[in-house]
């Protein structure tokens, strides 16, 4: 099966299998939602990885994600590829979304940064974003990429999603 992001390699018991091949990148992500926070991530990014992998471990999501991009150009494909592509996973493990509860909120504080996120998986893909980052990079990864990674991801995911942030350090911020 096709989606508009990416073939469906496999999908049910709320997990599936998405992979994305485009002159840019190569990706393949595998998402199981009742999983125990297990993840093995390679975006040759290494603070995405960081942030995916932190996703994974406090959504309690088992995630995969291989990735390969034009990044001798620069992260922008493989970003946000890889971010259309866990969108696209999320929406095929959902499934027609049945016996979910549709809206969720939750803030979280790092040290002197705190973040909210507010969201509807009810098939309606918008997002708010605002999260002053005071540099341009964390590592590798563009902080300008931070929202839209985010618009990707609810976009492909079927989410609404707003997301308000403020702190004085970037890492912690993102």
């Amino acid at each position: 099966m096709t989606s508009q992001i990416g073939t469906v390699l496999e999908s049910g018991g709320r997990s599936a299998t998405v992979s994305r091949s485009t002159r840019e990148t190569q990706i393949i992500v595998s998402l199981k939602l009742d999983g125990t926070g297990e993840t093995k991530i390679s975006t040759g990014v290494g603070f995405y990885d960081h942030l995916l992998n932190s996703l994974a471990h406090h959504a309690l999501f088992d995630l995969e994600i291989e990735a390969t991009g034009d990044l001798a150009i620069d992260e922008h494909h493989t970003v946000e590829d890889v971010a259309l592509v866990l969108g696209a996973a999320l929406a095929a493990a959902l499934g027609d979304r049945a016996g979910i509860v549709r809206f969720g909120d939750a803030a979280v504080p790092m040290d002197e940064s705190r973040a909210t996120a507010v969201l509807d998986v009810g098939g309606r893909p918008y997002a708010m974003i605002d999260l002053p980052f005071k540099g341009k990079r964390a590592g590798k990864l563009p902080l300008q990429l931070i929202e839209h990674v985010f618009e990707s991801f609810a976009r492909a995911g079927g989410l609404t999603l707003h997301i308000k942030g403020r702190g004085r350090n970037d890492h912690h911020l993102a």
